[in-house]
């Protein structure tokens, strides 16, 4: 993220007149969780004038970072850390890091911390998601999980080393792993009990081309293969088969952070996620949540999403901010973005892809570069991009605009995605 954001609030702004907005200026903003989704909510009600007191509360003792840099730079030791390019001093934000956050009382208007309640005028849920462990790996010698800058700090010696080393896992997480791992020199297999890697995430014949990457970066990849269990230097699969391994790092998925709030009178889905409203709200006054925490519902595709990427943490504090301090309620209703960068390959995808009912290939997925787009009803739903950054960047204005494309010309990569419009 470029420039200081501290920097970037004018006087003005951060001197919105009091009388104005009487008590406004006065209320205290709480943020639980001091990641992406924590610090940008920060940031925008800075940005949006408001200069009342604002606490981020963080449950690691490191200064705020951004995870992605984590599976690549840090990993590697190409980066000594992703600090958030932040001057909190400057933008009147109190940190108090290494605090984790324990309940909330909403009768009290109070949060309540390891180091004791902390009241709130408006609170703000960005605890993020914890990663899924396997059932009897807890304590387990050798078992890694990759979400925190210590976890970085924990398999860089490992890789430095060139274990052989065991991914159990094939998606975004174990594919970037994995790409790292073989970069370091590591013996590399990836073991998933799907039988195709992002079974989770993309249908079958997306994922097809994708299989091929793992051997041509060097790692061996075993579909269809449950683990029954891990022990120390080995992985036992479901079929009997054991795998050496001087490591094993584990990335099959992860859940709302949000256990702290049970009892709470906060309304959690079934998958852990606090519900929010359109406006990022919960079912308690003054208390809203945003990214990987939280689903919303999405008027674009007809259902409610929990999106676990960097842009959602990204663009849903600046809906929270104009809704702590504006007059007129901001609806978040995005179209969903991420990337991946694994094999060599920079992948990219926008939207929601469960509603359509067509898929159409652009490009030749043997080759470098290649997209998938799917349409409903011949409206552009979503596309998964890889090597055709202006394709993303193109198709997700269309998804935006809900343009309908004319079939032909978006299966001609040749074609402009923007000239494709019916």
């Amino acid at each position: 993220m470029a420039g200081a954001y501290g920097e970037r609030v004018s006087s003005e702004q951060r001197q919105t007149s009091e009388q104005d907005r009487p008590g406004w200026t006065r209320r205290r903003v709480v943020i639980a969780g001091a990641g992406m989704a924590g610090v940008q909510t920060a940031v925008a009600l800075r940005e949006q004038g408001f200069t009342g007191p604002v606490t981020l509360i963080g449950a690691e003792p490191h200064q705020p970072y951004d995870r992605p840099p984590l599976s690549k730079a840090v990993l590697l030791g190409t980066a000594e850390g992703s600090a958030f390019d932040v001057d909190f001093e400057a933008l009147d934000v109190e940190l108090r890091l290494g605090v984790e956050v324990t309940g909330i009382r909403p009768a009290e208007h109070e949060l309540d911390t390891e180091a004791g309640p902390v009241p709130y005028d408006v609170l703000v849920v960005a605890t993020g998601a914890r990663p899924v462990i396997l059932p009897g790996t807890e304590g387990v010698a050798g078992v890694h999980l990759l979400r925190t800058l210590d976890d970085a700090e924990r398999l860089r010696p490992v890789l430095a080393q060139q274990h052989r080393i065991v991914v159990v896992g094939a998606g975004w997480i174990g594919a970037e792993f994995a790409t790292a791992a073989r970069e370091a020199g590591c013996e590399v297999t990836v073991v998933e009990a799907a039988d195709r890697p992002l079974a989770g995430a993309l249908p079958a014949e997306v994922t097809a081309p994708m299989t091929s990457w793992y051997a041509e970066c060097g790692a061996e990849l075993i579909t269809g293969a449950p683990v029954a269990a891990i022990e120390p230097g080995e992985v036992v699969l479901g079929d009997g088969r054991r795998l050496s391994a001087g490591a094993v790092v584990v990335g099959v998925g992860a859940r709302p952070a949000t256990d702290w709030l049970a009892g709470s009178g906060v309304e959690l889905g079934a998958d852990g996620s606090v519900t929010a409203d359109d406006g990022l709200r919960t079912s308690l006054p003054d208390v809203y949540a945003v990214g990987d925490c939280a689903s919303f519902p999405s008027r674009r595709y007809g259902e409610r999403l929990l999106v676990h990427h960097w842009d959602n943490a990204l663009q849903g504090p600046r809906t929270v901010a104009a809704n702590i301090v504006g007059d007129l309620p901001d609806v978040y209703d995005p179209v969903p973005y991420f990337w991946s960068e694994q094999f060599g390959r920079f992948v990219q995808y926008a939207g929601h892809h469960t509603d359509a009912d067509e898929l159409v290939w652009r490009g030749d997925p043997a080759e470098a570069g290649w997209s998938v787009l799917w349409l409903g009803e011949g409206a552009l739903k979503a596309l998964l991009t890889v090597g055709r950054p202006r394709d993303l960047t193109q198709g997700r204005k269309l998804i935006e605009a809900a343009a309908h494309v004319d079939r032909a010309r978006a299966a001609d990569p040749s074609v402009p995605l923007k000239s494709a419009v019916a």
